[in-house]
């Protein structure tokens, strides 16, 4: 081995320890508070594991109680599943409206579209006290209702059947821009040679917006409903602070149903094993999704 062999190994195992001297501290809190948490979570699923008291091993006892004996599990996955199927599809299909609402021709579009995103970067606790003033019985919509038209409209936020779709309608508008965004700059990458071949054919309005401009930013479309299904079944923020989970439990999604097993009635085991099941679900769903893709995504122009 020649001294310049053995300099440059001597030189890669110093950067190799400077390197992960500037990484510990990323790993560190990787493993503080993800890996960690992600261990404990497993091992809190399989035992009876109070928040006060002598924790015991009870094995896939909190999972058949929570097929079987738990009341309000199964309408928390109900109402996940209705605020999934009802959010996802509005919002993907909301985003790219807008987004091609928006295009080059209009004027002035850098604005709207730093308006349009503007309650995405707004705390959410803040958006929805905003709108949970606006929904009350004395509240801005009830008000101009009445004013324009002599109409009352219902309670909305104590009405079973409005409850949900008032969480579905202030999520979409809270996350409107964020979609508009990835799917504006989808937009703004596509070839001019393509579109002007297809104008040339033929192909305009809707035509030309469904078998062009869609099959070409179809990896966007996907990377946003991926990303939009995720965080609706994750959701929690907007019916905690809306209504509460109410009326009844008719706006109480899963991670709800986690967050009161875990901190209000200190069932750490059984909250812990509802958030595997929703851990299942999402990775079953995401990988559907990329199996079902292959049909309708095209990543090459």
């Amino acid at each position: 081995m020649t001294i310049t062999t053995r300099r440059r190994g001597s030189l890669a195992k110093v950067e190799g320890r400077q390197a992960l001297g500037f990484a510990s501290p990323a790993l560190v809190g990787l493993a503080v508070f993800t890996i960690v948490p992600v261990g404990l979570s497993i091992v809190m699923s399989v035992f009876d594991w109070p928040t006060f008291g002598e924790r015991t091993f009870n094995g896939v006892d909190n999972y058949i109680k929570l097929f079987t004996g738990s009341p309000d599990f199964w309408p928390a996955l109900r109402n996940s599943a209705v605020y999934t199927l009802l959010y996802v599809p509005l919002s993907v299909a909301l985003s790219l409206v807008l987004a091609l609402g928006l295009g080059s021709r209009i004027r002035g579009r850098g604005a709207l579209r730093v308006l349009f995103f503007i309650p995405v970067v707004t705390p959410m606790v803040a958006n929805v006290l905003v709108w949970k003033m606006m929904l009350q019985p004395q509240g801005l919509f009830n008000g101009l209702s009445v004013t324009w038209f002599g109409i009352e409209l219902p309670n909305f936020l104590a009405d079973p059947s409005w409850a949900m779709i008032m969480v579905v309608v202030m999520s979409v508008w809270q996350g409107l821009g964020y979609n508009m965004l990835i799917f504006s700059a989808a937009l703004e990458q596509l070839p001019e040679s393509v579109l002007e071949a297809a104008s040339i054919d033929g192909a305009q309005g809707f035509r030309r917006v469904w078998s062009i401009v869609i099959p070409m930013i179809s990896p966007s479309i996907f990377f946003a409903t991926i990303m939009t299904m995720i965080t609706s079944l994750q959701v929690f923020v907007q019916p905690q602070m809306l209504t509460g989970g109410g009326p009844g439990n008719a706006t109480k999604p899963l991670v709800m149903y986690i967050w009161e097993q875990g901190f209000t009635f200190g069932d750490l085991g059984l909250a812990a094993a509802a958030a595997w099941i929703l851990f299942a679900i999402i990775i079953a769903i995401t990988g559907i999704q990329f199996a079902a893709q292959k049909k309708w995504v095209h990543y090459e122009h």
